[in-house]
């Protein structure tokens, strides 16, 4: 999963940004509301992390041009205001919901990973495919009961699969989730990191739909 993270402190970006990597996510920083607008205007994120407090352009101005273009990954605000009405702005504006600062980064964590669960219809923060279950608040997955140990990229590629379990998911839209704007995108390498998985854990886990993509089942249909 792709986070967006709009912060203008350079040290809480840094901080935050640490956090989302080691929970396996991939994360792009902008650090101005200019910025913030163009990436998430044109980017495929999962979900954005947007300070209100912005130079050049404030963060309810960029939330608004967002979703007046149609942008709805799920919005969480970061604020260092404190008065309600500014937080039910932001709520109105198009954020899903919003996070004072200061804050733990376990809460800022776990709000992260209950937007991007209920943005892709998941009902809990343990997914299941058949024998298969991930466990997105430990980072554990394990197979009929059995741990299993994944790289970095192998966890996030089977992450954004089972977090839209049932859909045929593009190599391209893979490669998209997958890295940072950083990073090369390589589609061909997403065949590398599938062949991978399936090495681990067998390979029914993951279906192939030739010219399509690639399918994890969902056991809710």
């Amino acid at each position: 999963m792709k986070i967006l993270l709009v912060e203008d402190e350079p040290k809480i970006a840094a901080d935050i940004a640490a956090t989302l990597k080691f929970s396996g996510m991939a994360v792009d920083i902008v650090s101005d509301g200019e910025q913030a607008w163009f990436a998430g205007d044109v980017e495929n994120y999962d979900a954005a992390i947007l300070d209100l407090g912005l130079p050049k352009l404030d963060g309810l101005t960029v939330l608004r041009r967002w979703r007046d273009n149609a942008r709805r990954f799920p919005v969480l605000i970061l604020t260092a205001r404190g008065v309600w009405t500014e937080r039910v702005a932001g709520i109105n504006a198009g954020a899903d919901d919003y996070l004072p600062k200061p804050f733990e980064m376990e809460e800022l964590l776990a709000r992260i990973r209950a937007l991007l669960r209920r943005s892709t219809g998941q009902a809990t923060p343990v997914l299941r495919s058949g024998p298969l279950l991930m466990d997105t608040r430990q980072m554990r997955i394990s197979l009929r009961g059995v741990p299993i140990a994944l790289s970095p990229l192998e966890y996030r590629l089977l992450g954004f699969l089972m977090h839209h379990a049932g859909r045929v998911v593009a190599p391209t839209e893979l490669a998209e989730h997958l890295y940072d704007s950083g990073n090369e995108r390589d589609p061909n390498a997403i065949e590398t990191i599938v062949a991978r998985l399936r090495r681990k854990l067998g390979s029914e886990v993951i279906e192939t739909r030739r010219g399509f993509g690639y399918l994890v089942p969902d056991d809710s249909v």
